[in-house]
């Protein structure tokens, strides 16, 4: 590794996408390096101290570059540098491989998986933290790793990394390899599930003799790709549900379904394998509120549990918690994935369905005949239907009123945070939580 400790060192390097990883990649590079920045809508940027890095896709091709720093969220095969990045493939790097050539002796947790990574990694984070250790969380829970400063050898760094900082990465290596789960997402840049599963697994693969790589061999998905596959690391199975011992510790409800409770698994694993005592892991588990729209408990009553679960862009985020909560009035709409299909396991426990915008067909096509539903045009218009409906139904009854839109967001909205919280403003403005008093 110390060849390459200098590798973005005095170099001419191009970072394309001005996010949180391409600024924070700009200002960790810019003393030592000639730095040149690109971003499909540059003409947004209008800071005098950014501009002065900016450059046109015309000089971009008359410059001799070392390296590109992408942005994860840059679709190679869709941006307006498509053809530049394919034939420099071999020179794009990620924030996270800038990062490592310098930090490689740091002790790295790098957590992926389709649904559950920013849950699983804030909580593990929290663990740590109880037990006064120095952990950063970082990666694409939102937290440039290349922001970290004051960084020292006892420093643990807790990594949220996707699909496509995977895909990315070049150097990236960290100590333990967490992946949660799979199941289709992303396709339409993955293209195949096939694609997909590879990148995540690419991950394990990084890993060296003395790293650990935490994975659910029973888990559909991984168990195929894991059939007569050789890695260089210790492979560590997690089971995908709580031992009766451990789940006697648990009293927080928001680990009573199934996807949290899986997830929870692997954090109970790597913990052991940290020798955090378990009294410190429940006791931070059983205070731990969850993260704003993945699967959030908004409100609860005796007579109404209110559920914002707008981080669900997929069947497969949903499912768990669709089938194991009883009278659900379940909302759902947005901008389907490619590929996804819908299995539920309990169809009685849904009492109504509300499915909004454009794309309502597609969604209604799995529940025709089946479950009741009703189609709006724009998620006010339900939320003003379901004020009426919760008044109507039967006092005696729990409803749970579960906002898990099973797509993307962009069909409306900048991303699934904006969502979440227009969904609260619904949820206030038309006083849904005093429907049921």
């Amino acid at each position: 590794m110390k060849s390459k400790k200098n590798l973005f060192f005095k170099k001419k390097i191009l970072i394309y996408g001005l996010g949180i990883s391409g600024i924070s990649s700009l200002n960790y590079l810019k003393k030592n390096n000639y730095i040149k920045c690109f971003d499909d809508n540059s003409k947004n940027f209008d800071s005098k101290n950014l501009k002065k890095y900016l450059i046109t896709k015309k000089e971009i091709h008359k410059t001799k570059f070392d390296y590109i720093i992408i942005s994860p969220g840059i679709n190679s095969l869709k941006c307006s540098l498509k053809k530049y990045l394919k034939k420099n493939k071999s020179i794009i790097f990620t924030d996270l491989d800038v990062f490592y050539t310098k930090n490689f002796k740091s002790f790295i947790i790098a957590i992926t998986g389709t649904n559950g990574k920013s849950t699983s990694a804030k909580l593990l984070y929290d663990i740590l933290k109880k037990n006064r250790l120095d952990a950063r969380l970082v990666g694409n829970i939102g937290n440039a790793i290349l922001n970290e400063k004051n960084i020292n050898n006892k420093t643990i760094f807790v990594v949220e990394i996707s699909s496509y900082q995977i895909s990315y990465s070049k150097i990236f290596k960290p100590n333990y390899g967490i992946l949660l789960n799979i199941s289709p997402d992303h396709l339409e840049r993955h293209k195949t599930i096939n694609n997909y599963i590879k990148t995540k697994f690419k991950l394990i693969y990084s890993l060296e003799k003395n790293n650990y790589g935490f994975v659910n061999k029973t888990d559909p998905m991984q168990k195929k790709f894991l059939k007569n596959k050789k890695f260089n690391c210790k492979i560590v199975n997690v089971e995908n549900k709580l031992s009766a011992y451990d789940y006697s510790f648990l009293k927080n409800d928001y680990f009573k379904s199934l996807n949290n409770q899986e997830n929870l698994s692997f954090i109970l694993k790597i913990c052991s394998r940290l020798r955090i005592k378990k009294s410190i892991i429940f006791k931070v588990v059983n205070n731990f509120k969850g993260l704003n729209y993945r699967q959030q408990i908004i409100y609860d009553s005796k007579k109404l549990r209110i559920i914002n679960d707008s981080k669900s862009t997929s069947f497969s985020s949903s499912i768990n918690l669709l089938n194991n909560i009883d009278r659900i009035f379940w909302i759902l709409g947005g901008l389907p994935k490619i590929g996804d299909k819908l299995k539920l396991e309990n169809k009685n426990n849904i009492q109504k369905i509300y499915i909004y915008g454009q794309n309502s067909n597609f969604f209604a096509k799995f529940f025709k005949k089946k479950i009741k539903y009703s189609k709006f045009s724009n998620l006010e218009h339900a939320i003003k239907q379901i004020s009426l409906d919760i008044k109507k139904g039967e006092k005696n009854k729990k409803i749970n009123l579960i906002f898990s839109p099973c797509a993307a967001s962009f069909d409306n909205f900048k991303n699934f945070e904006e969502r979440g919280k227009y969904f609260n403003h619904l949820i206030s403005r038309y006083k849904i939580k005093n429907a049921r008093q």
